[in-house]
Parts: structure tokens; C-alpha cells; sequence
């Protein structure tokens, strides 16, 4: 449609909640019984007693409240009050004429800033576009009927490889260890010969908690004993405060039980085979210690099984058992691996945290 002149404005023209006239000469402003904050006196149109009121002089407005020039009676009468297009409000826009600088969404205590709406049967959803607006990843509300109500809050720390984002069950987020209860924190394998496997300062004050997975120990020398001691630093401990027992059972059912109350060194397990294809030692040992308590043990729980010398034969035996380094005030944060006469010619351990709950 053409006009002379300038067109008008596009915008909200509402009639505002009825007001009753009484002994005063403020009025509270609603629009569906909802506070109405107009853009100034002059957007509105009032009617008193059957006759248009002048803006600025016959009444005013600041916020949401209307004020006549003076007090009204019960026998006045409000007819309306019309609110005209604010300069602001615009009718609906063009494709692509909606710019950055005016969506400047801001978020209340009570309100966000913008909400993505449904359309009565599809969940409100916001799709984060690829730079060509050919394809996108989609971020959607849970179902009606699951009447879920939650924030979620991001962590104020930048992430780091390999964690994930965890809820405190209140909705605050935090960046932590990926792959559930158990962390992996260092592997040793191969097949060349070594005289001892040394993982230094693989336990620390991060877990109190660690499991050692040892999927082969095989000696070079026949009948050599699989050994172990804890470390500082790379310096293992020879104190005479290992305590330990072992439980063996060999596949013809004899069972043989060995430990001691105060050795140099742990004896895992005794007279383990060479052989390439049976030979040697594994095992899944749990271990609890606690770094920063000087006063608390290095305990071991551990099974195992592997070729032995039996004394009457090789025989494929288990072995449980458990046991601790009484470590008083020594501190430790390693532990070594070896045979008590020979290399080792072939390993792979590794060493997970659990984490603590």
C-alpha cells in the first residue's frame, strides 16, 4: 500500500486492562493483567469522562503507572487507554535484515535470554550451522512429558585432553577423568631382556587406589623367583617390612602355602618356567596406598597364575595372596619388578588409578 508522506510505523498497538476510576490520580498499566511499561506519555491515547486526554499535561506516565493531573472520583470514568506502536517494535522483517547488534539478548535472575520455543508437538531445538549453512548439530530440549526443569552450568577452567564434562548432580559442570573408575597411567612392554622393571613415582597423592595389570613376566633363566620391591624415587626400599602369604594351587590339586613376617622383598611367586609359549608370570594385583601419609601401609592384593616347577614337573598354578610394606615414616611413590637370579625376557605391565569416590 502507498502513502503521501512517511509510512507509518509498524509496531504493538494493544488496549490495555480496564482501569476503575477512585479517589486517586495514579493507575497501575496491565496488559492481560501483566505490567505495561509504555516507551512515554505520548504513545498512549486516554480517554476520561468520554473525552481524549493531552499527554504531558491532563496526565503522565513513569514505568507503569499512569497519573492524572489531578485526583479522580468513583463517579469518573476511565473509558480506555490505548497503547500505540512503540518506536521499537517492528511488524516482521525481512529475510537476513536482522543483524548482530540487534540481538542483544540479555538474561535475568528469572528469565533467559532467549528461549527456543516448540511448536506444540516438535521439542524446541537449536541447530549451530557449518560455515557453508550446509549441515549442522542439533541441541534439543528433553520430551514434554519427562516435565524436565534444569540448568546446566559450564565449568570456569579450559579443558584438557581426555576428559569429559560431569555434573555434581546440581547441574554445575566440571572437566573430569574419562574412562570411568579406572585411569590409565603407564605401561612398560616388551620382549628384550632386562635385568628389572622400574616405575618410578607411578603412585601419587591422586589416588590412594591402583590396580597393576601384569599380562606377562617371563624370565630368561628357568625356575627363577618373580620378585618386588617399592621405591622412592627410584631407590627401592630393603628394609626388612615386607609382610606377605601366598596361597598356590597347582592343576593337580596340591597346595602349597609361603610368606614371611619380615622380609627384604615381596616373593610373588616361585620356580617360574621359561618357556616362550607357557612360561612366565601374570597376574591383576590391586594396591593401596595413601602418598602424603607417612604413617599408612602399602597394601597388596593379588592373583596370579603362570608355568611353574612344581618340584615334581611343570604344572600350571594359581596363586593368591596379599600383603604389606610396613612402611612406618619411609615414603614411597614406585615399585620395581624383577627375578631374584636372572633377567627378564619378556614384560608388559601397566599400571591404571582408580579414582577416589
Amino acid at each position: 500500500m502507498a502513502f503521501i508522506g512517511k509510512e507509518p510505523l509498524t509496531g504493538a498497538y494493544n488496549m490495555l486492562d480496564n482501569l476503575t476510576a477512585s479517589a486517586t490520580a495514579s493507575y497501575s498499566l496491565t496488559l492481560d493483567s501483566t505490567a505495561f511499561v509504555p516507551e512515554s506519555a505520548n504513545h498512549l491515547l486516554v480517554s476520561l469522562n468520554g473525552s481524549i486526554q493531552k499527554a504531558g499535561s491532563s496526565y503522565t506516565v513513569s514505568g507503569s503507572t499512569l497519573t492524572f493531573s489531578s485526583a479522580l472520583t468513583s463517579s469518573d470514568s476511565i473509558d480506555f487507554v490505548l497503547a500505540l506502536g512503540n518506536v521499537l517494535d517492528i511488524g516482521t522483517p525481512s529475510d537476513a535484515t536482522v543483524t548482530n547488534a540487534k540481538t542483544n539478548f540479555v538474561s535475568t535472575s528469572s528469565a533467559a535470554g532467549l528461549q527456543i520455543k516448540g511448536d506444540g508437538t516438535t521439542d524446541g531445538t537449536l541447530q549451530l550451522n557449518c560455515s557453508q549453512n550446509s549441515h549442522g548439530i542439533k541441541l534439543k530440549s528433553p520430551a514434554h512429558s519427562t516435565s524436565s526443569s534444569y540448568t546446566l552450568t559450564f565449568p570456569g577452567t579450559d579443558p584438557s585432553a581426555d576428559k569429559f564434562l560431569k555434573t555434581d548432580g546440581s547441574g554445575n559442570l566440571s572437566f573430569a577423568d574419562a574412562g570411568g573408575k579406572l585411569v590409565y597411567l603407564t605401561r612398560q612392554a616388551a620382549t628384550s631382556s632386562v635385568s628389572a622393571l622400574y616405575f618410578d613415582n607411578v603412585f601419587t597423592s591422586t589416588y590412594n587406589h591402583y590396580v597393576c595389570v601384569l599380562n606377562i613376566v617371563r624370565p630368561v633363566s628357568d625356575g627363577d623367583s618373580f620378585r618386588g620391591r617399592v621405591n622412592y624415587n627410584g631407590s627401592a626400599k630393603s628394609s626388612a617390612k615386607y609382610r606377605y602369604i601366598s596361597d598356590y594351587t597347582d592343576t593337580g590339586g596340591t597346595r602349597n602355602m609361603n610368606g614371611s613376617d619380615s622380609d627384604t622383598e615381596f616373593k610373588f611367586a616361585d620356580s617360574v618356567k621359561n618357556d616362550a609359549f607357557q612360561g612366565g608370570y601374570a597376574g591383576v594385583w590391586n594396591i593401596f596406598t595413601d602418598i602424603g601419609d607417612t604413617s599408612d601401609r602399602c597394601s597388596f592384593r593379588y592373583m596370579g597364575s603362570g608355568s611353574f616347577n612344581n618340584g615334581s614337573g611343570n604344572a600350571h598354578i594359581s596363586i593368591t595372596g596379599g600383603g604389606y610394606f610396613d612402611n612406618g615414616h619411609d615414603e614411597i611413590n614406585g615399585m620395581d619388578f624383577y627375578y631374584n637370579s636372572g633377567n627378564i625376557a619378556q614384560y608388559d605391565i601397566t599400571f591404571y588409578g582408580v579414582l577416589k569416590s
